[in-house]
């Protein structure tokens, strides 16, 4: 299969955000993602930075149209017909006010927060998090967290307590957090430079578990020792089934890799049982190398673009 070009790509991205804005009518970012970059022939799969470079640019030559909206903005094509946008408008802004609300964000962060801590009781290592009454309720009303513990060998956690605190015999701690977003989680989002800070805050080898993790964040990361996973899914609470549905539907949301539940899938189950204790002694010596750059990268130290370039020459 040829690889594009540049200017390939991001024709090919154009091309592909006006067919869906002409079939959905109006999109948000993410269910322009799920269609274009997480869905289609592979060939044809845009990455979301270039996805946004391409739709930033319909929009400065006025094909596409922004739609500010609460809790994101919205985009249609400019020669769409304003009664359609009004009305595909109306149909999912409700549906996305109401999966944007707080305290269903955080019991959607909690499940597959529950899955991980499930999986991770299956496996030998020690770890620290848990769940006080995940037996007492269901999941339509938020659990109580056992945090981790705040200091690791007299060392303080930075920038607060991570999600789960593993105990490796032969890679000693690794600290793992678990991101139930529908954002790819690239190197510079904020999820990841808190993951660093708090993990070489105590000498903790990172490990993320998030929906999406592009390759670049595994190129640039796994070389200096952090452990991933994806999930290729987002994880909804079982009590919000009749909503999971709704948003996976193709002519709402479109977020078909909705799964609802708490329980760890066999994928999840494999990374955390089979994969990690193993990977976490292979990533120790390299965190070890990259400690310091990582920690000055997570606290803006130095910048990403710096970041990159040192991880490309060590």
């Amino acid at each position: 299969m040829p690889v594009l070009s540049k200017e390939d790509r991001l024709a090919l991205a154009e091309k592909r955000l006006c067919n869906v804005l002409r079939n959905h009518v109006v999109a948000n970012a993410r269910t322009l993602e799920q269609k274009i970059s997480d869905a289609g022939p592979h060939n044809q799969r845009i990455d979301p930075h270039v996805l946004t470079v391409a739709r930033r640019a319909l929009t400065a030559r006025g094909i596409v149209r922004a739609i500010p909206g609460k809790h994101c903005d919205w985009f249609h094509l400019s020669d769409s017909s304003p009664a359609d946008v009004n009305r595909r408008l109306e149909e999912q802004q409700e549906i996305h006010q109401r999966i944007s609300e707080h305290q269903f964000t955080t019991r959607m962060g909690q499940t597959l927060e529950i899955a991980v801590f499930k999986a991770l009781q299956s496996q030998p290592m020690n770890f620290f998090g848990s769940f006080r009454d995940l037996q007492q309720h269901d999941d339509s009303t938020i659990y109580s967290k056992v945090e981790p513990p705040e200091f690791v060998s007299g060392l303080p956690v930075a920038g607060g307590v991570l999600d789960f605190l593993i105990v490796s015999p032969e890679a000693g701690p690794a600290g793992l957090e678990v991101k139930n977003v529908r954002e790819w989680l690239y190197p510079d989002r904020g999820e990841v430079r808190d993951l660093l800070v708090k993990c070489c805050s105590i000498a903790a080898v990172p490990v993320l578990i998030a929906r999406r993790i592009p390759f670049v964040t595994f190129r640039l990361l796994n070389a200096c020792g952090v452990a991933m996973h994806e999930t290729f899914n987002q994880r909804f609470p079982f009590a919000d089934r009749d909503l999971a549905a709704a948003v996976a539907n193709k002519h709402l949301l479109g977020y078909h890799d909705v799964r609802v539940g708490n329980e760890p899938d066999p994928r999840l189950l494999t990374f955390v049982t089979k994969n990690l204790p193993r990977v976490l002694v292979s990533s120790r010596s390299r965190f070890n190398k990259t400690r310091d750059l990582l920690a000055a990268y997570g606290s803006a130290e130095i910048n990403y673009p710096a970041f990159a370039e040192k991880v490309k020459l060590s």
